[in-house]
């Protein structure tokens, strides 16, 4: 009955022109005659069985043949155009690869590399064993106890060094000459001169009375009596325009100095250029230029040494060797500040005697540190040399 007012509202909805009225009641007497009968017969319930999983497969992108009749295909009908004649491919699976512990290897191989690893470690203690220094094995053989290093402290870049008396800078400059080879002991002296104003450069010579004894051979440009005086005062070479048409052709010279009377030097001026070459060329502010050539040519014999003035208004000169005594050291410093005074420029402006001259001096060895001298005891070492050697 229920599917009959089902049906009829159905009709009514679509408005169906063909259902008519007797169609309607006919079908009402069957629907309600079944249901007549179905009162009657019992319904007897139907159960099914559960359909079965399908087993997991292995990944696969593509079915080497066609799926069968019944069962499901994962592929598309364009897929199965291209692998249907395909062999079947059955998967690969490879074992894991694990690495040897040491101690799953044979015994053999075990004990070759623990060999090579003893002949290693032997090898290694007998280079460290020929690297050591003797003080070091010594140490390790009586079982000396090494102390420890002291931290020395660095000296500081701004902090002043002390002013020392010139003995007292001698002795240190020996104490700290530690060198394999007799070091030179060396002056710096600064000047409180322009470099910028070229008449006011010093240059000089000097006669050190406790110099290395080495031979010079000195030319000396003179004619007459002063030609006789050089070869009495041992002379090389003496000699006069001869000597000047000589070096001009030849362009050699063969001597360490050279000295010249006033009288020659404007006959030298044909060969200044080679002289100057050589710096022989000679100059009255270096005492080359001399009247008195008996005495000019005898402290060039005793070892003259040149000093000059540099572009920072430094003067270095060497004033003997480490292995002189202090006392001789101290004549020679004295003997180059008395040279140093005797080159002082006249254009100077300070009056006094070291006072804007000589601003600073410094002694030291070839491979030493410097050691800055007072200006007094330079003074006195100067006094003590015009005394000792000049005045005797």
């Amino acid at each position: 009955m229920a599917g009959f007012k089902l049906l009829l509202s159905q009709s009514r909805r679509l408005s169906l022109p063909h259902f008519s009225s007797s169609r309607f009641l006919s079908l009402h007497r069957s629907f309600s005659s079944s249901s007549s009968d179905s009162q009657s017969l019992p319904i007897q319930p139907v159960s099914y069985a559960p359909k079965p999983k399908d087993p997991p497969q292995p990944d696969q992108t593509l079915q080497s043949t066609p799926p069968e009749e019944g069962t499901r295909s994962t592929l598309s009908r364009e897929d199965l155009r291209y692998v249907k004649d395909v062999p079947n491919i059955s998967p690969i699976s490879y074992p894991t690869r694990v690495a040897p512990l040491p101690e799953d290897r044979v015994g053999e191989e075990r004990d070759q590399e623990s060999e090579e690893m003893a002949r290693e470690s032997r090898k290694i203690q007998a280079e460290s064993r020929a690297w050591r220094t003797p003080f070091r094995v010594a140490a390790e053989e009586e079982k000396v106890v090494i102390p420890f290093p002291m931290l020395i402290m660095p000296e500081k870049k701004n902090e002043k060094r002390p002013v020392l008396d010139l003995m007292d800078a001698i002795r240190e400059v020996k104490g700290n000459a530690k060198a394999n080879f007799d070091e030179t002991v060396e002056a710096h002296v600064r000047l409180g001169i322009d470099q910028k104003r070229s008449e006011l450069i010093v240059r000089g010579t000097m006669a050190l009375p406790h110099g290395a004894k080495k031979e010079v051979k000195v030319a000396v440009f003179a004619e007459g009596a002063d030609a006789d005086d050089a070869r009495a005062a041992g002379a090389d070479i003496v000699g006069g325009v001869d000597l000047i048409e000589e070096i001009a052709s030849t362009g050699k010279v063969d001597y360490d100095r050279c000295f010249s009377t006033h009288s020659f030097m404007k006959r030298l001026y044909k060969i200044s250029k080679i002289l100057n070459q050589h710096g022989l060329m000679p100059n009255p502010k270096q005492g080359t230029v001399t009247k008195d050539v008996t005495k000019a040519v005898k402290e060039a014999k005793q070892g003259q040494v040149k000093f000059r003035m540099d572009k920072t208004s430094i003067v270095h000169v060497g004033i003997g060797k480490v292995s002189l005594s202090e006392e001789f050291l101290r004549d020679n410093v004295g003997a180059f500040m008395n040279s140093l005074l005797l080159a002082k420029p006249a254009g100077l402006k300070k009056t006094s005697k070291y006072a804007g001259y000589v601003n600073s001096f410094h002694i030291c060895s070839t491979m030493g540190p410097g050691f800055r001298v007072s200006i007094q005891s330079l003074s006195r070492a100067a006094d003590h040399y015009s005394k000792v050697y000049l005045n005797a």
